[in-house]
């Protein structure tokens, strides 16, 4: 439980690093996001949230659920919580893509 306040933490400051980058080149003319910015921006930012999130929480659970099934977690935690990670990460972005740009840009 102590993972989940470090991932919600970290994903925060991602996502709002995030957010502010999407402001910035859009209020300086570096990249034109459209009409609807400030919802991409919104999407990337709670998407980050999620995604890291989730990461800290199969990063830190993984090891412990390798070991009670027999395989040993140093050696096949880290190729399987990239994967999960990337694979997971899209699935969050893009459900909060849908919910955040439903009639607008989706």
């Amino acid at each position: 439980m102590r993972e989940l306040p470090t991932g919600l933490v970290l994903g925060a400051i991602l996502g709002v690093i995030g957010i502010a980058r999407i402001t910035v080149w859009q209020s300086l003319h570096f990249f034109d996001y459209g009409p609807h910015w400030p919802l991409v921006a919104l999407t990337g930012g709670i998407g980050l949230v999620g995604i890291v999130t989730f990461g800290s929480l199969v990063g830190s659970m993984l090891p412990f659920a390798l070991k009670r099934l027999g395989f040993d977690p140093a050696n096949a935690s880290a190729p399987f919580v990239a994967t999960l990670g990337d694979v997971t990460g899209l699935i969050i972005y893009f459900s909060v893509a849908l919910v955040i740009l439903h009639g607008t840009l989706l």
